[in-house]
């Protein structure tokens, strides 16, 4: 089978390549994200790899069912940019990996945390200059503080777990709540209670029609004066107009956010020698406690393996028999 990926990486063609030897598979490297302009590219292709930045809209799936694909297999959890309906009637199958490395993400999140509490890049770049004054630098005891976790899933149940080993109260919001997590002293507790309470809230919820927005202004005019808020989920879970109102209240005293709802002109892409040609993220970026990255938490060897070899096992079962290992379906 032909395999095309798109929004093609160094290190996917280094990882793919290896999770597909003794595979019968030909892989086709696309730089270029897919959409309606690119879909052409996997003329001949029997599937069409994708990352989350890749549209899979209606328009696309109809360009690939013309073109005889017969697999979309993303190379990520979430699913939220396929229209799996359209897809569906295509006669399309859509895989996904489930999961990959929780560990990647939760600690990601951690490190956002830290860094934000101690302001360790802001030290970094004071350091370098000769700058070694410490005023502005002041942070706070992670031991004792309140946590708040909005979905306690794979990478959530990792988090909870670091943040009861620095001796934070750790609450939880979930509509499946984890009795093994319980048991080791995390409390489940509603939303409006958990933004009430919390002095650090991190998102590691996934993004559907009920979370789309979830912190929105009402939300954080819920949450304690000055709180940390860390966002490594989706980026529509957060507004981020409301976000930039309440940075500039003081309401939020601190942001780390590794995704962003409009990012998908922005990460992953080297626009060093350009600019940032959205107003509303190059606002966020004035702000002295706020702290992006681009969408890397997933970013170590050991997670980058396993999304490949899942790919990779989707791709060889649905050759085998038409299903994936992990298809995603419609609702209803």
């Amino acid at each position: 089978m032909r395999v095309d990926i798109f929004s093609a990486k160094p290190h996917d063609m280094v990882f793919l390549r290896e999770a597909a030897q003794g595979a019968t598979l030909e892989l086709q490297f696309h730089e270029a994200r897919l959409n309606t302009d690119t879909a052409r590219l996997a003329q001949g292709a029997d599937v069409v790899c994708a990352f989350v930045n890749d549209d899979l809209g209606a328009s696309v799936i109809a360009v690939l069912e013309q073109m005889g694909v017969r697999l979309i297999a993303l190379r990520s959890a979430g699913f939220n940019h396929v229209d799996l309906r359209a897809a569906a009637a295509a006669g399309i199958a859509v895989a996904r990996v489930p999961a990959y490395s929780p560990h990647a993400v939760a600690e990601h999140t951690v490190a956002l945390i830290l860094a934000l509490n101690r302001k360790t890049h802001r030290a970094f770049n004071r350091v370098r200059e000769g700058n070694f004054a410490l005023d502005g630098l002041m942070g706070f005891d992670m031991h004792g503080k309140v946590a708040g976790i909005v979905g306690t899933g794979l990478i959530g149940a990792v988090l909870a777990r670091i943040l009861l080993g620095f001796g934070c109260e750790v609450l939880a919001s979930d509509p499946a709540p984890d009795p093994e997590l319980e048991a080791l002293g995390l409390r489940y507790v509603d939303l409006d209670e958990l933004l009430g309470r919390a002095d650090i809230i991190t998102l590691q919820c996934p993004l559907t029609p009920e979370t789309h927005h979830l912190i929105d202004d009402a939300a954080i005019a819920q949450m304690k004066p000055g709180v940390m808020l860390v966002n490594t989920s989706r980026g529509a879970v957060v507004d981020t107009r409301a976000v930039i109102r309440g940075l500039k209240s003081g309401q939020i005293g601190a942001l780390g956010l590794d995704v962003y709802e409009e990012e998908g002109d922005l990460f992953f892409e080297d626009l060093s020698q350009s600019y940032i040609p959205d107003d509303v993220f190059a606002r966020l970026l004035t702000f002295p406690n706020v702290l992006v990255t681009g969408h890397q938490g997933f970013f170590t060897r050991e997670a980058l393996r396993a999304i490949a070899e899942t790919t990779i096992a989707n791709i060889t079962r649905f050759g085998q028999d038409g299903t994936p290992l992990h298809p995603v379906r419609a609702p209803g």
